[in-house]
């Protein structure tokens, strides 16, 4: 039973606006939070855009194997629960998991049957950069960090089940909602 619905994009392609407005929309599928090293950005709180740990908290979560997949670029760790995603397979709910390309391909190898994956493109990569600066929370060289990870991010998009353009959020909301609700189906919480 596929019930994993991964969101994955290059950064600055909307894929966290397009998961808060798909949670907004579905109350039946929930969001897997992940944890980071990084400092809270404006508007962002612990819990519910990520669990903000220290550097060493990470480490020691790496240690004990809490993360079914985890990376560090652009100075920081990230990582995905293992507990949070057994619990979703078990209980059979719907899991909506925002992860870049790398823990993509990783938790779609570790859970193929269980998987969905959707790959969030941008309609331009002077669209992606556009974003990326407007965010304001990049530094310049963190910004070309993050262009340079583009050529590999887009290379794998072929591995995903299905591409969505991010032109107009409420489209591309509504896309991704579609293809959670065929794809899961059977999933006794999504209508």
């Amino acid at each position: 039973m596929k019930n994993l619905v991964i969101i994955t994009a290059p950064s600055g392609s909307g894929k966290t606006t397009l998961c808060k407005e798909i949670i907004k929309k579905e109350d039946k599928v929930q969001f897997s939070v992940s944890h980071t090293s990084r400092k809270m950005r404006k508007n962002e709180k612990n819990g519910i855009d990520y669990h903000f740990v220290t550097n060493d908290e990470f480490l020691l979560g790496i240690d004990q194997g809490d993360f079914i997949e985890w990376s560090f670029h652009f100075d920081y760790y990230y990582g995905t629960s293992k507990f949070q995603i057994e619990q979703s397979i078990k209980r059979k709910t719907p899991l909506l998991l925002e992860v870049d390309v790398k823990g993509a391909l990783e938790i779609q190898k570790l859970y193929p049957d269980q998987t969905i994956s959707i790959f969030v493109e941008p309609p331009s990569l002077n669209d992606l950069k556009i974003r990326l600066e407007k965010r304001g929370s990049d530094s310049k060289e963190i910004i070309e960090k993050r262009l340079q990870r583009i050529e590999f991010e887009l290379s794998h998009k072929s591995n995903f089940d299905f591409i969505v353009i991010n032109d107009k959020l409420e489209v591309a909301t509504n896309q991704i909602l579609e293809i959670i609700k065929n794809q899961t189906k059977g999933v006794p919480y999504v209508t």
